[in-house]
């Protein structure tokens, strides 16, 4: 038997309830997680807001959202004995895991398109009231179903760095990866959030001759200079688009990106990114999660411009093993304990929400 809180979110727009709830076993092939550290990622704060829907995604409510974490294996079901590469497991391993999990049979998955698996299954889509209980991150405990893929994390990295590795890290990693970003392009990234932070710092580390951020928000400015950005550009100071698009072709000797980021998560972005693209420039569009909202843009400048759009949901698995590796030879040059230093105890989580809401922190997190 395995007691714990969870934060049972019941509805938009109502605080969030602490329960206590019992699990009574962990079934074969489950692997039940001691949660150490999880964010608050913008998908959640949208859907505490009611503007991205869990049960679009067949979700249910009440749920427990949150799913970017980190945390220790607190016990093991039949049949578990190591993790995704081989290495073993033990009770009090620190693993982190794709909060999604693809059935490894349908066609998706055997072309090898995983993260669109057509029997997908993820975090915050199940019941909070019924068992397992453990269903998202800000709780004690979440159970990972049999078959899921798990990554145990480096030593040498710690909770508050690898608490970003499954989701904001390893979907921009696989973005600029689906656009092949080469040796010597320029990248653009809009939007200077963790995800945008963490774009800079894989763009560069890639090797981006030049990586430009775009935000409004000094400290995060000031941020992605830190983790690698050769320019940034506020858009409080360069104030229309084509005040801003006049900056990045001065950068580029009037060539334009070879590859533009939108992590900002509005459609107005859109457009402005595709006008900061040179010839042949691809688009890797993340942000934009909120059904039904929509942008007009000029048709014959994507075409004879030569560009590529790619959206990019979810990840291949794999790629968080590719994250881990990153943040192990990279953290000593990057200053990834400022992503998540604002911190809350769980029965905290309404004043965490807000806090994040109101962008004082880059990404907060729950510490239950």
């Amino acid at each position: 038997m395995f007691e714990g809180r969870i934060a049972r979110f019941d509805a938009p727009g109502q605080p969030f309830v602490i329960d206590t709830v019992d699990l009574a076993d962990v079934g074969p092939g489950e692997i039940l997680v001691k949660v150490t550290r999880t964010n608050i990622c913008g998908s959640d704060l949208h859907a505490w807001h009611g503007t991205f829907a869990t049960r679009g995604l067949g979700g249910q409510l009440p749920t427990v959202l949150g799913h970017e974490m980190v945390g220790a294996v607190a016990a093991l079901g039949d049949g578990v004995t190591a993790d995704s590469n081989g290495v073993p497991l033990a009770e009090g391993t620190r693993v982190v895991f794709p909060y999604f999990y693809s059935c490894h049979r349908c066609r998706n998955c055997l072309l090898g398109r995983r993260g669109a698996c057509l029997n997908l299954k993820m975090a915050m889509l199940g019941r909070a009231d019924e068992p397992p209980y453990f269903v998202g991150g800000y709780g004690d405990y979440y159970l990972l179903p049999a078959g899921a893929v798990v990554y145990t994390v480096p030593d040498v990295v710690s909770d508050e760095v690898a608490s970003g590795a499954n989701c904001a890290l390893s979907q921009v990693m696989y973005g600029l990866e689906r656009v092949d970003q080469q040796l010597g392009e320029v990248v653009v990234v809009q939007g200077a959030g963790a995800l945008g932070l963490y774009a800079v710092a894989v763009a560069k580390a890639r090797g981006a001759a030049k990586v430009i951020a775009i935000d409004g928000v000094p400290e995060r400015l000031e941020l992605a200079t830190a983790f690698g950005a050769d320019a940034v550009v506020d858009i409080t100071e360069a104030t229309t688009v084509k005040d801003r698009a006049k900056i990045v072709r001065t950068l580029t000797d009037g060539h334009g990106a070879d590859v533009v980021v939108e992590v900002v998560g509005h459609p107005a972005a859109i457009d402005e990114g595709l006008k900061l693209l040179g010839q042949f420039g691809r688009y890797v569009e993340i942000g934009n999660i909120n059904i039904g909202k929509t942008f007009e843009f000029d048709p014959s400048r994507f075409v004879f411009g030569n560009k590529t759009m790619v959206g990019v949901s979810l990840y291949d698995p794999a790629v968080l093993s590719r994250a881990l590796t990153f943040l192990e030879q990279h953290q000593d040059h990057l200053p990834l304990d400022r992503l998540a230093a604002a911190h809350y105890p769980l029965d905290h989580i309404n004043e965490a929400f807000a806090a994040a809401d109101g962008k004082r922190d880059v990404r907060a997190s729950i510490i239950p």
